[in-house]
């Protein structure tokens, strides 16, 4: 799994977040590729390779993969599955089929975009996993934030120029897509950038999609983040206008109501329902590690929407985020950096001191703080970090009051163990060779960084989280979870009903050993390993009522009809 708190990943990621957000508001990649790349208005899938007219279709909806291999290897194996039963929480056992289509929902590789971490966490494990030689899916895939790093050229490489490989084929064009399946369904994925809005070009290209749909016509709308949440949560973050893309695509581009809505981003599972059977649907349990679900607000009614289901449940989400108390044994790098830090802060205190003597108080190391200029500025930054490192969620009162509070807590830490390390110095090498007691309070000073400041930040992640619901991405990132992971299986049968299969993993496998033969995955999971779970309902198949929702009032300012061109898998363009 990524090590998020290993500093050299937290620096690579927050130069690649920077120039991407930097350069994506001057020049915005989605229109140079609406230019460049063909128009497929959408890809006909209601009938099979052979020009069948398809009387049922199963696919796949997998988010936020590309991080560990157990966590995404996992995953990729139930789904490159021909048949997999799957028991419910009601004891019924559910047989299912491996999905022709495999959608991929967002975030494809973790912690950048690049070629080779595509190659080795995202493409690696499903080739594996589909060795056996169950028939290729079509892959379709939405770009989320972190395929957007590089500026989504190894995205659009890898999936939007026809390639194939073992695992999938691959048919989209541009960053977003249309699909039509059986039975009056559409399924249609967007894109939204670093958090931006949708570009002319792809209103334009839903537009016309719009146009060939008629008012019986249901659509499962794919995001790569999930708006109606993120509104309930962040209510002090300014991202308002990200929900409205939502009704922007329904009211004035789509002209009808969205069934299914599918997103990823928060790597667990979660579903909100409305009084009219609308679902909408969290399932970001691909590979990444595992976010929180006992967030605060998020079990009340957006838009008349009500939370039926969470995996992992909250009171087991809050059990695991004590895990941060051991922040250290999950993050050691972190621990080399507040060892270097407080050495820092805290050497030229002692220096100073020792050449007085050998034994100090803590008053005379406050004095000597304040009289040292570079331990006062170190201070001073220290302090200022952790402010721009607390979480705003709560308004801009709290990120003030727990950053300071937390930078203080840190150099207060510092200042206990510039005393600590200068009284043990002192007691051991006496009032004599002063350059000795220097290095050796210094190595004191690194040793009591290296476990106190990761601590410190394990207490404030958890007394943040689970007390004021702030840093839930960080205090999760830090434990690297792999477990607990999910992903959709749906069927749309002969009858034009839409069943949801909730999939979960509770524990994936730690211990993999060579398949026997070439008709399995080129990796199963060790017998060994008992304490892995199998592939299991999350709650029992959800499906969606087929009553149509009446249409709602297409705004003004349509574009003009152009041709349509609709892809066919083996088949022609038309």
């Amino acid at each position: 799994m990524v090590c998020w708190f290993n500093p050299s990943v937290l620096a690579k990621a927050g130069v690649k977040a920077l120039l991407s957000g930097t350069i994506g508001k001057q020049a915005d990649r989605r229109l140079l590729d609406a230019v460049a790349s063909p128009q497929h208005l959408f890809f006909d899938l209601t009938r099979d390779d052979a020009g069948r007219e398809r009387e049922e279709l199963w696919f796949d909806y997998v988010a936020d993969l590309g991080d560990g291999w157990d966590s995404t290897y996992a995953v990729a194996l139930a789904v490159s599955q021909a048949e997999l039963s799957l028991k419910g929480p009601t004891g019924t056992t559910h047989v299912t089929k491996g999905g022709e289509v495999l959608v991929f929902g967002g975030d494809e590789v973790y912690p950048t975009a690049s070629v080779d971490e595509y190659q080795a966490r995202t493409v690696r494990p499903y080739e594996a996993a589909m060795r056996h030689g169950r028939q290729r899916p079509h892959l379709f895939a939405v770009p989320g934030n972190h395929d957007w790093y590089d500026g989504l050229v190894s995205f659009l490489r890898l999936f939007c120029q026809g390639r194939e490989s073992v695992a999938w084929r691959t048919h989209q064009r541009r960053s977003y897509f249309a699909i039509k399946l059986p039975r009056r369904w559409w399924l249609l994925g967007t894109d939204i950038q670093l958090e931006s809005d949708i570009d002319a070009a792809q209103v334009e290209f839903f537009e016309n999609v719009a146009k060939q749909m008629s008012d019986e016509d249901r659509v499962i709308l794919c995001n790569a983040e999930p708006e109606w949440i993120y509104q309930q949560v962040k209510p002090h973050a300014g991202r308002e206008f990200l929900d409205n893309n939502i009704a922007f695509l329904e009211q004035l581009v789509l002209g009808k109501k969205v069934s299914v809505f599918l997103a990823g981003d928060l790597h667990h599972y979660r579903r909100h329902e409305n009084e009219e059977g609308r679902q909408k649907i969290v399932a970001g349990g691909g590979g990444a590690f595992m976010h929180p679900t006992h967030l605060p607000r998020v079990d009340s009614r957006p838009d008349g929407y009500e939370l039926k289901e969470s995996f992992p449940k909250p009171e087991v989400s809050r059990r695991l985020t004590w895990r941060n108390l051991g922040f250290l044994g999950h993050n050691p790098w972190f621990g080399v950096l507040t060892g270097i830090l407080y050495a820092l802060l805290g050497w030229g205190i002692v220096a100073d001191l020792n050449a007085t003597g050998p034994s100090h108080t803590f008053v005379n190391v406050l004095s000597g703080l304040i009289s040292n200029s570079g331990s006062l500025l170190l201070s001073a930054l220290l302090v200022m970090g952790m402010f721009g490192f607390a979480d705003g969620r709560r308004g801009a009162w709290w990120r003030r009051v727990a950053g300071i509070l937390h930078g203080c807590a840190h150099v207060v830490a510092a200042l206990l163990l510039t005393w600590l390390a200068s009284a043990i110095s002192g007691a051991l090498l006496g009032g004599g060779e002063t350059l000795r007691r220097d290095v050796a309070s210094g190595l004191l000073l690194f040793a009591g960084g290296f476990l106190v400041g990761p601590t410190l930040m394990g207490v404030y992640l958890l007394i943040s989280l689970n007390v004021f619901g702030c840093h839930p991405n960080e205090a999760f990132s830090a434990l690297a979870i792999p477990d607990w992971k999910n992903f959709l299986r749906l069927k749309i049968d002969r009858d034009g009903q839409l069943t949801v299969y909730p999939v979960g993993i509770r524990r994936v496998p730690r211990a993999w050993k060579a398949g026997d033969t070439v008709r399995e995955p080129e990796w199963v999971a060790d017998p060994k390993d008992r304490a892995a779970t199998p592939p299991e309902l999350i709650e029992e198949p959800i499906v969606v009522s087929q009553t149509k929702a009446p249409p709602t009032k297409v705004g003004k300012g349509r574009t003009e009809h152009l041709r349509a061109s609709a892809f066919v898998p083996g088949g022609a363009t038309s």
